[in-house]
């Protein structure tokens, strides 16, 4: 194999993969590098929810970024699986943010008003107008926020369609191979070295989630990015009973799938690393699903899991380069919102490869770099 290359991308979940498709696309020699399978972390535990106005509400630039990488994935999808042969499975049914209380209510429609100025289709639907909507939910909900726009994914298979993309245009793949080590000259990346060898590269992307600050150290770099574990389960029902995604702010969403299955989630346990699924974190999912469905108590268990997302101090993802290395970039820390972002973060990380961010994004952009806040950096 080619130990010489354009950009190596060090993990292979799928925001690591959107960035090597990009860069593979303009013809870059890329390399992925990933300890496991690719795809097989967080990627393949997301319900797969592109919840640009369902999660956030507060940062006006996490929610333009969403925004746009919402926008980005019809074509996007259609590109990968004309490339590939993989459907993602999108899903445009909405989703709606639930109100279980009249004090949530209040707040959900302090929120409808705040994202109606980013998107008019957003709106207050009344206990009765959602049941209109949603027979199958709990009549005794008081409303909820209608997000027409927000939809979800298969996130398994987008991950795959990223990955297999990539090399569709020319770039390799090596799992199961650990990134030990980052090779340096000078300040500058030359490439890094790994349990399978080493690997050349002016440029090297670390991509590797909650684990990224671990790796990070040796060069210095203090990145506050920490582990939150997730569990989740799905179930199938005997036949369709939701059709748009719900969320609820009490710490539950029900995501109905193309294939028909409902993924239920998730636990947020903070500073965990393992992958062990609880007989109280499912109960207390399993409650709360039939307090917002209650047909779902009907359905067929399918399986149980956990993942781990990473997540950052200030709740926004590091996307841009090293502050004291040049050729190395870091995109992690995207929590919740991975699947998400994984388009418009595979765009930033190739735009400031090639040295062309566009000149209206540079601001927002920087909303998202390494060092917007006091990391702490001791150069080695």
């Amino acid at each position: 194999m080619n130990k010489v290359y354009d950009v190596i991308v060090a993990g292979g979940g799928i925001i690591g993969s959107s960035i090597a498709y990009q860069q593979a696309k303009l013809g870059k020699k890329v390399l992925i590098i990933d300890r496991h399978s690719v795809g097989a972390e967080a990627s393949s535990a997301a319900a797969g929810m592109l919840g640009a106005q369902a999660e956030i509400h507060e940062n006006a630039a996490m929610l333009q970024l969403a925004l746009k990488s919402r926008s980005m994935f019809p074509q996007l999808l259609q590109e990968l699986e004309d490339w590939t042969g993989i459907n993602a499975g999108l899903v445009n049914k909405g989703m709606i943010k639930i109100a279980q209380s009249s004090g949530e209510a209040a707040h959900l429609q302090k929120q409808v008003h705040y994202h109606a100025g980013w998107d008019p289709e957003v709106k207050w639907l009344s206990g009765k107008e959602m049941l209109q909507q949603e027979p199958a939910l709990s009549t005794k909900l008081e409303g909820g926020m209608l997000i027409p726009n927000d939809g979800q994914v298969m996130a398994p298979q987008l991950s795959k369609a990223f990955a297999q993309g990539a090399a569709a245009h020319g770039a390799d793949i090596i799992e199961f191979c650990e990134v030990e080590n980052i090779m340096f000259k000078d300040q500058r990346v030359k490439g890094c070295e790994t349990s399978q060898g080493k690997f050349s590269s002016d440029h090297l992307v670390i991509t590797t989630g909650a684990w990224a600050g671990e790796l990070l150290k040796k060069t210095g770099l203090s990145l506050p990015v920490s582990p939150v574990k997730g569990e989740c389960f799905s179930v199938v029902p005997s036949h369709h009973i939701i059709q748009s995604t719900v969320f609820s702010e009490g710490g539950c969403y029900i995501v109905p799938k193309k294939d028909g299955r409902l993924i239920v989630g998730a636990t947020t346990l903070v500073n965990r690393w393992d992958k062990d699924v609880s007989l109280k974190g499912v109960s207390s999912l399993s409650q709360k699903a039939i307090d917002l469905l209650p047909d779902i108590k009907y359905a067929k268990w399918e399986k149980a899991w956990a993942g781990i997302r990473p997540q950052t101090g200030d709740g926004l993802p590091y996307i841009g380069p090293h502050p004291a290395y040049e050729g190395l970039y870091i995109a992690a820390g995207h929590y919740r919102n991975g699947i998400l972002l994984s388009p418009i973060t595979g765009k930033m990380i190739s735009d400031m490869i090639e040295r062309k961010v566009p000149e209206k994004e540079e601001a927002l952009y920087q909303s998202f770099k390494v060092d917007r806040d006091s990391i702490s950096l001791n150069l080695v």
